[in-house]
């Protein structure tokens, strides 16, 4: 039941990944989405692939993300569905009652665990719980160094471009019509 719950939980994080407008909060939906499925891979003894998954999908992956939309920029997106509602809709039923018939009858062996497993387990999740803490702190570090190290340095430009550059150009007509007037004066 557990494991459903996830999953179910999952399904919403993606969901809310696909409608986001901006890129960045899509990006962090997925995060949440990478996580819990590492929580179920845990649950279901897939430990290893856990912890890939968690620092992989959830960090990685993350990181990669938010350092593409800062360079591209995270422009708000407006779009017309691709496929229509009842055919969304219908997909979605037919996904979540395939989902329950594939896990109700393995929900009953999760628990069920050998003894060379559990002793994996001890060793990844109790007697190396510093190194995932510490994996967890270097990949925020490193989301939290990229985005200073992308960071402008100057202020945005006040107006459109094509405003600089004809500001530009008047400042140096100015300039120049500035020299032709002192030049004329020197000439009389």
């Amino acid at each position: 039941m557990l494991v459903l719950l996830l999953l179910l939980l999952a399904i919403a994080f993606s969901i809310g990944a696909i409608r986001a407008r901006r890129m960045l909060t899509s990006a962090i939906w997925l995060a949440g989405v990478s996580a819990l499925i590492s929580i179920v891979f845990y649950l279901y003894g897939a430990r290893q692939v856990a912890v890939i998954e968690l620092s992989v999908g959830a960090g990685l992956v993350t990181v990669l993300f938010v350092f593409a939309i800062s360079i591209a920029g995270d422009d708000p997106v407006d779009m017309k569905p691709v496929i229509p509602w009842p055919m969304f809709i219908g997909i979605s039923i037919l996904f979540v009652l395939l989902l329950g018939w594939f896990l109700l009858p393995a929900s009953n062996n999760i628990l069920a665990l050998s003894g060379a497993e559990s002793d994996l387990n001890d060793v990844l999740w109790h007697q190396r719980s510093l190194d995932v803490l510490v994996q967890v702190v270097l990949i925020f570090s490193g989301v939290l160094g990229l985005l200073g190290l992308l960071a402008e340095v100057k202020p945005p430009l006040e107006g459109s471009a094509a405003q600089e550059v004809v500001a530009e150009r008047d400042r140096e007509l100015q300039a120049m019509e500035g020299q032709l007037s002192g030049n004329e004066a020197d000439l009389k």
